[in-house]
């Protein structure tokens, strides 16, 4: 009689709305049972019949997993008796984990003092904080996160499967060590870079893993404990984090009604880091005048500029900003620009504009920190610019956010009136200016709690007591319907505190 095997149905559960196939998923789980040792090595699978009769599964499904665990070596199969886990692949036969060290030696690893012996402790920077599990509130009006439904899931799908095919398949595959994708160089060449205004050669232009990987990379380059850098004030705190790792020389630049303001307190600085399309975090564009300023400025001080082009390309008006960096004639302006910021943000994609040998000495840099961002990605990347999908996907967004800002700014101006936020032209949230009694880091975690995600504002500011009653909504992760009834909430949280 033949011997029925455990209950392999509820071993291997299989999902039919799951992302992999029904193949992948049971490769996988049947990998994972016999690297857990869940499967004894001396009891065979069940045939193909009766595992594809237990899952409800095609037969042929089964078959074609046993037969690739087999060639892969996880699985042995025996002619009439069937197919058995490796013992080599077995989770029994692993190495044992070492045995728990003496009393002394445990004694003695809690008195090493770790943090003497570090010379950094970056986890002690003012740092943006936000909800991991942003996705499940109702009203996310959080920065720097998408909205799944408006990603582009089967045209970047079908750019990935075709990274995949083609005689020059798996060209990405190799260790590029210093080189990016010719192809991707060449797309942002001719298709993104005269967007904001800028020309640029291929060897001109680097790749990095996000924008802020970039802002790292030119801090490392360019800073020493002695250089003076301006930072806007309130700013970027992940640069003002970054820089602070360099040089204890930051100097906070204020700003006004046009953005960083272009006065004597730039002089003195070797380097100024500036957002002028979307200042962040206020969102301000800096007009024409000022920018033009700013360079003669830059000219006449002897500085560099550091500009971050956030988010240029979600321009409410249809169109991205010009860059400063197409208004510079005196190659006094490196260029911190994203691919993956609109698109996803996961996917980490960015890139930096300098002068030749700027940029041959970041390549030289980055080999030693990540080599280069992966290739595949970038390969797919470059087909997604090549067939048009990115620029059709900052046309829909652009429509899209402005219909939300349109709504946010009609839900303030009915439920909170007495928040000023700047008119908004673009990106992707807005900066909100409260009473002075108002406590934003408070208002964040009363509002947590009523399903409503905000950003306290006070992280953004140079100074160590920083005013409380600024913070941030974000739009590119709430749809415009819910818009209205979240800020209606935040408005009977901010009457909460009104004073008496």
């Amino acid at each position: 009689m033949k011997r029925r095997s455990p209950l392999w149905s509820q071993l291997f559960r299989l999902r039919g709305d799951a992302a992999l196939t029904m193949q992948a998923q049971l490769r996988a789980q049947i990998i994972a049972a016999i690297g857990d040792g869940r499967i004894p090595a001396d009891q065979p699978l069940p045939s193909s019949r009766d595992l594809a009769g237990q899952l409800g599964i095609a037969r042929n499904t089964v078959v074609i997993v046993y037969q690739q665990l087999a060639d892969d070596g996880y699985l042995i199969a025996r002619p009439r008796h069937g197919n058995f886990p490796n013992p080599a692949r077995a989770g029994p036969h692993r190495a044992a984990a070492p045995p728990p060290a003496p009393a002394a030696d445990a004694a003695e690893r809690e008195r090493l003092d770790w943090p003497a012996r570090m010379r950094l402790h970056p986890s002690r920077q003012r740092n943006i904080s936000k909800a991991a599990d942003w996705a499940r509130y109702e009203f996310p009006f959080i920065y720097g996160q998408f909205d799944p439904s408006l990603f582009p899931a089967a045209e970047w799908r079908a750019c990935c499967q075709q990274a995949l095919a083609g005689a020059s398949a798996l060209d990405w595959a190799q260790d590029l060590i210093t080189r990016d994708d010719a192809g991707l160089l060449e797309q942002i060449r001719d298709k993104v870079l005269p967007l904001r205004g800028v020309w640029a050669n291929t060897d001109e232009i680097i790749l990095t893993i996000g924008a802020q990987q970039a802002i790292y990379l030119l801090a490392d380059l360019l800073f020493d404990e002695t250089t003076e850098v301006g930072i806007e004030n309130p700013g970027y705190p992940d640069a003002r984090n970054i820089f602070s790792l360099r040089t204890a020389r930051l100097r906070p630049l204020a700003l006004d009604g046009h953005g960083l303001r272009v006065d004597e307190s730039l002089r003195g600085c070797r380097f100024v880091y500036a957002t002028p399309s979307h200042q962040s975090p206020t969102t301000i564009t800096m007009p024409l005048e000022r920018r033009l300023g700013l360079l003669r400025r830059a000219e006449a001080d002897d500085f560099l500029i550091i500009e971050d082009d956030y988010e240029s390309e979600t321009s409410h008006a249809g169109l991205p900003n010009p860059a400063l960096k197409s208004l510079d004639r005196a190659g006094r302006v490196i260029y911190v620009g994203s691919l993956s910021k609109t698109l996803a943000p996961g996917l980490r994609l960015g890139y930096i504009v300098a002068p030749g040998p700027v940029i041959a000495e970041l390549r030289a840099l980055r080999r030693l920190m990540v080599r280069h961002p992966a290739a595949f990605i970038q390969r797919s990347f470059a087909q997604f610019l090549a067939l048009g999908h990115y620029d059709t996907l900052n046309r829909r967004l652009a429509v899209e956010q402005r219909e939300r800002a349109t709504a946010l700014a009609a839900a303030l101006a009915a439920f909170a009136p007495e928040l000023h936020h700047p008119a908004a032209t673009g990106g992707s949230s807005f900066w909100i200016e409260g009473p002075a009694w108002l406590d934003a880091r408070r208002l964040a975690a009363d509002a947590q709690a009523e399903g409503v995600l905000i950003e306290a504002g006070d992280v953004h500011f140079f100074e160590d007591n920083p005013p409380l009653n600024c913070f941030r909504l974000g739009i590119s992760s709430i749809p415009a319907a819910r818009i209205r009834e979240g800020v209606r909430r935040l408005a009977l949280l901010i009457e909460r505190q009104r004073p008496p």
